[in-house]
């Protein structure tokens, strides 16, 4: 089980979302009266490259434990502040499957669907922060680590305190790619 830590959302397209008490996710689409809200893709750059692809990226979630760290590390974040809808907290979001399925205790029901792709604005945000979200596995692919996207397929209204709990998808998985 996880926890919901803090929920965000920004009508314009701006880097950081702004802190609320509560979001409404409707299905199929994202947070209502938030600026990437829709069946299509609203993400600037995405739109310039086709403005017809499914939107895969209808709510973003981020660990409040990985935020912790970056402010360790002197990056000074607060919620909502690297764009994410939902910071959450007991959840490995980074580790989980394609296809996991997360609902919410007040109902919601999300599909995780990939990993956010950090964009150039995370460095005029922070400096440093590109680097920071970004890492090297083994065999020396980049690794993502600005939190994960998801789809909204049953809507209602998530806050702060909202448990999370998690079925995975059948085997064999398939490991979160950039969506």
């Amino acid at each position: 089980m996880g926890i919901v830590v803090s929920v965000s959302a920004e009508p314009g397209h701006g880097f950081s979302k702004t802190p609320r008490a509560a979001i409404t996710l409707l299905p199929g689409l994202g947070v209502e009266g938030d600026a990437h809200c829709g069946a299509t893709v609203r993400h600037r750059s995405r739109v310039a490259a086709d403005p017809l692809q499914p939107n895969l990226r209808q709510l973003h979630l981020f660990p409040a434990e990985w935020l912790e760290a970056l402010d360790a590390r002197g990056f000074d974040l607060a919620p909502g502040g690297l764009g994410e809808n939902l910071l959450t907290r007991g959840l490995d979001l980074l580790a989980l499957p394609t296809g996991t399925l997360l609902r919410f205790s007040q109902g919601p029901l999300v599909a995780v669907t990939g990993l956010r792709n950090p964009c150039r604005q995370i460095e005029a945000y922070r400096q440093g922060l590109l680097a920071a979200v970004l890492d090297r596995d083994a065999e020396g692919a980049v690794v993502l680590k600005a939190g994960i996207m998801a789809v909204i397929l049953e809507g209602g209204v998530i806050a702060p305190g909202d448990s999370i709990g998690l079925s995975l998808p059948p085997e064999p998985h398939r490991k979160l790619q950039r969506v």
